[in-house]
């Protein structure tokens, strides 16, 4: 069993699994899935101040900060002690674009000549790591959620608002990945 556990899962089990989610939460208290609202919790109730946008009764949500907990206690648990210590398979076509960037060395697919201490003073690692992070963030403010809350919870409510979300952030990853990311790479 353990050695199942340890091996990537293929896309119709993994998949079904995430989409179950959505139904156990709803029936477990009607509660909706989303992670980027935990930070607007754990801001709520740490930060004393008079902000409108923390102004609400986050204890009713504290489920939520329970289920990142989790999150991040399965990725510690999953890192430890279910780890495979093969090297992850990458497609040797993406193994020789990422070499032509000057990437060649990485674990677990993250690159690491680029996700590093160093490389965040970089013009490069600066704008992947540093603007980057707050494009995702300031998206993820905009559209009212990130990828996981629209993309699994909205698309599974069929509302409207999710579903243009969930196809700007696919258009969005495709230009950043087939347009802008090949030329930050360049610099």
């Amino acid at each position: 069993m353990l050695e199942f556990l340890k091996q990537p899962w293929p896309w119709y089990i993994a998949g079904p699994l995430i989409g179950l989610t959505v139904p156990a939460l709803l029936l477990l208290g009607n509660k909706s899935f989303g992670i980027s609202s935990s930070l607007r919790h754990i801001c709520a109730s740490c930060i004393p101040a008079k902000i409108p946008f923390f102004q609400y009764n986050w204890k009713k949500e504290v489920w939520n900060l329970f289920f990142v907990a989790g999150i991040l206690l399965g990725g510690i648990i999953g890192a430890t002690l279910l780890s495979n210590p093969n090297p992850v398979v990458v497609n040797p076509a993406l193994v020789e674009e990422l070499a032509g960037y000057g990437i060649t060395n990485y674990n677990n697919l993250v690159p690491e000549d680029i996700m590093n201490w160093h490389s965040l003073f970089t013009v490069k690692g600066f704008f992947l790591m540093v603007v980057g992070g707050v494009l995702v963030g300031f998206g993820t403010r905009y559209a009212g959620g990130c990828t996981s809350g629209h993309a699994i919870m909205g698309l599974s409510n069929l509302q409207w608002p999710s579903l243009v979300a969930t196809v700007c952030f696919m258009i969005g990853g495709f230009i950043m990945a087939n347009l802008i990311l090949p030329y930050i790479l360049s610099l």
